[in-house]
């Protein structure tokens, strides 16, 4: 059997397949939203694929992960690009007040347990004409059943150690756009974004953990894209600005 294992390149590390999975779909939704350079902050960066790929269409960018292990992957990594990592919670990031153009939250809102200090730490580092963009978990039967069953409850398609992910930290639009308004953030975009198909995705975790393709050809095998015009039944997008 495969080793599970976050943040170990020796290991079938689900949460970087996430973000592999995710990368070209997230950088779409950030430029469907406007926004096209400036500084950005990235929480919960992992490996720095993320960031790696906003320095690519033009951002300078503060990368920060609460795994120390992740960060060091990410130093690894470095291209060149201005991206500058750091490890440190997701509610204490240590990164200068009002200062970002763009703050993305990733990997952050269904992993904290700490969901409202995440986000008035988000808002903190806004720029006044910031915005904060972010991707997570819908609580649908539909999520319990890939994100608590799948990925980390069946032997066969686990990738992540269990525990990961709880139904509680799964995050209903609704009550996450109200966290937000606490801290004086207002939702202004929800859009899920889904795999080409269940096969694509069961396929290639199946891949994935056969050894039949690697991390980096996870996104292809995927096929993650913007499934605007219904309710988010697994992950979504999401964008907030100041009240």
């Amino acid at each position: 059997m495969p080793q599970i294992r976050l943040d170990d390149a020796d290991a079938i590390d689900g949460r970087h397949l996430r973000a592999v999975a995710f990368q070209e779909v997230r950088l779409e939704y950030v430029r469907s939203r406007g926004v096209d350079g400036g500084r950005a902050a990235v929480i919960g960066s992992g490996r720095g694929d993320l960031a790696r790929g906003l320095a690519r269409i033009g951002f300078q960018v503060d990368a920060v992960d609460p795994s120390a292990a992740a960060t060091a992957l990410a130093r690894q990594r470095e291209d060149g690009s201005p991206v500058v990592h750091r490890s440190a919670p997701a509610a204490d990031t240590g990164l200068p007040g009002a200062s970002y153009d763009l703050v993305y939250c990733a990997d952050t809102f269904e992993i904290t347990d700490d969901l409202p200090g995440a986000v008035a730490e988000a808002a903190r580092l806004l720029a006044p004409a910031g915005m904060l963009v972010f991707d997570t978990v819908n609580r649908t039967l539909l999520s319990r059943l890939v994100y608590l069953g799948g990925f980390q409850g069946i032997p066969a398609t686990r990738i992540v150690p269990r525990g990961r992910y709880s139904a509680a930290r799964l995050r209903p639009p609704e009550e996450l756009g109200a966290v937000l308004e606490r801290h004086g953030l207002h939702m202004t975009d929800i859009c899920p974004f889904e795999p080409r198909g269940v096969g694509a995705l069961v396929r290639a975790v199946l891949d994935r953990r056969a050894g039949r393709i690697t991390d980096d050809q996870a996104g292809a095998a995927v096929g993650f894209r913007l499934a605007s015009g219904h309710p988010p039944l697994v992950t979504y997008f999401g964008c907030a600005v100041r009240r």
